[in-house]
């Protein structure tokens, strides 16, 4: 599907209940919301006219929604109401946009002034009226699937969204001092300060409670997540563990491999660190990542690692690309090996890979209805600059700044 700039919507009757279907949406879609239903429209096809998607600058999603920034600071949204994909409630607030974080359910957007715009599931983090004015010199914001935390100009954080998921953060707040960064899982966020120790709040099974390992989180340069445990690298290249065990949480197998580590990448259930001889060190859920022995010959020189929710696909130093995990979900990319060549860069959403090569274009693997297969918009890839992707779909910003989307893509909303 290529989104062309300007916005259309079509009127839509169905079972006596009216809708707009804004978008291009595919044969075979699945339910299409409508204004208080949901109708199952097969083939409904809406052109986009000239204006509105066009010079996207990034675009970011939450699980069944986009938001793009355009090169005006002004923001366009599709996809699922409650999801974020209906912005038409603070669309004049959304002017001069520095960037967009995502919830599962909500968005946060940046602004020019460092406050603070946020739309989608009120309860997920979409209202954030209880701290609105607190929201003042924004930096950063990071999010677990239910709640949001934002690092303010003076190292202090704000939490909004459902307490469950971390956005109670009153118990270390005092603690939450000259904070440098944030890294979330499902349930918990973990906050570095400006002496390299760390602070977590949230879910306490789930790794929002470090006291285990809180003497061995001195000098912490930066933390990845699994779905509920975290991994942090330390400023001799060393890694420390918490959370669920299962879920990586716990890395001794592995501890006394786990030196000179440059960088962390992490599935739903398991993590993966390249070293700094190029090789890869994997633990956590063995059918899902965390067991590379099958291919850690090839996994040399590698440069980067990009993850499913349950496959890991690394780009090694000559532009190839090494998977394992969930074959089904990216773990094998062995029908189009002869295709990843020069790859530059890769996206993934839960299920499937989306690599662009040296001369723009793209390849996918994976699961093939959620974007594995790009078949259909395989001639609009062309000149390709970055991919962003939902839970199941993904959205590719081209070098004119226009967009193709492909996999589950249902960009029904009801009127901006």
């Amino acid at each position: 599907m290529c989104f062309r700039p300007s916005l259309w919507m079509l009127k839509v009757i169905e079972g006596g209940s009216e809708g707009y279907v804004v978008g291009i949406v595919t044969a075979g879609a699945q339910a299409i919301a409508t204004s208080g239903s949901q109708a199952y429209l097969p083939d409904i096809c809406v052109n986009w006219d000239e204006d509105q998607l066009r010079n996207v600058q990034q675009t970011q999603a939450t699980k069944f929604a986009f938001a793009a920034i355009l090169d005006d600071g002004s923001v366009r949204t599709w996809g699922a109401a409650d999801y974020g994909g209906d912005s038409s409630a603070v669309q004049d607030q959304l002017t001069n946009v520095r960037q967009i974080q995502a919830s599962y359910h909500a968005f946060a957007a940046i602004l020019g002034d460092g406050s603070v715009v946020t739309w989608g599931h009120a309860s997920y983090g979409g209202d954030s009226s209880a701290v609105q004015d607190q929201l003042t010199n924004v930096q950063q914001i990071q999010a677990t699937q239910r709640a949001f935390a934002a690092i303010l100009g003076d190292g202090s954080v704000v939490t909004w969204g459902d307490a469950g998921y971390g956005a109670y953060s009153s118990a270390v707040q005092d603690l939450l001092k000259n904070v440098q960064q944030i890294q979330a899982n499902m349930f918990a966020f973990a906050a570095i300060l400006g002496d390299g120790t760390v602070v977590t709040w949230g879910d306490a099974d789930h790794g929002g409670d470090s006291s285990a390992v809180e003497a061995q989180l001195m000098k912490v340069q930066q933390i990845k997540a699994t779905a509920i445990a975290f991994a942090a690298i330390l400023g001799d290249g060393s890694v420390v563990t918490w959370g669920s065990a299962g879920f990586g949480g716990d890395s001794r197998a592995v501890q006394d491999q786990l030196q000179n580590v440059q960088q962390i990448q992490a599935t739903e259930t398991a993590f993966a660190a390249i070293r700094g001889d190029g090789t890869v060190v994997t633990w956590g859920g063995a059918d899902y990542g965390g067991d590379s022995s099958a291919v850690e010959a090839q996994l040399k020189n590698v440069q980067q690692i990009q993850t499913t929710g349950t496959a890991f696909a690394a780009i090694c130093g000559d532009g190839t690309v090494v998977t394992w995990g969930d074959a089904d979900h990216g773990g094998d990319s062995s029908a189009v090996k002869a295709q990843l060549m020069k790859v530059q860069q890769i996206q993934a959403n839960l299920f499937a890979c989306a690599a662009i090569l040296g001369d723009g274009s793209v390849v996918t693997w994976g699961r093939p209805s959620f974007g594995g297969d790009s078949k259909a918009v395989q001639d609009q890839l062309q000149n390709v600059q970055q991919i962003q992707a939902t839970e199941t779909a993904f959205a590719a910003i081209r070098g004119d700044g226009t967009m193709v989307t492909w996999g589950d893509t249902c960009v029904a909303l009801e009127p901006w």
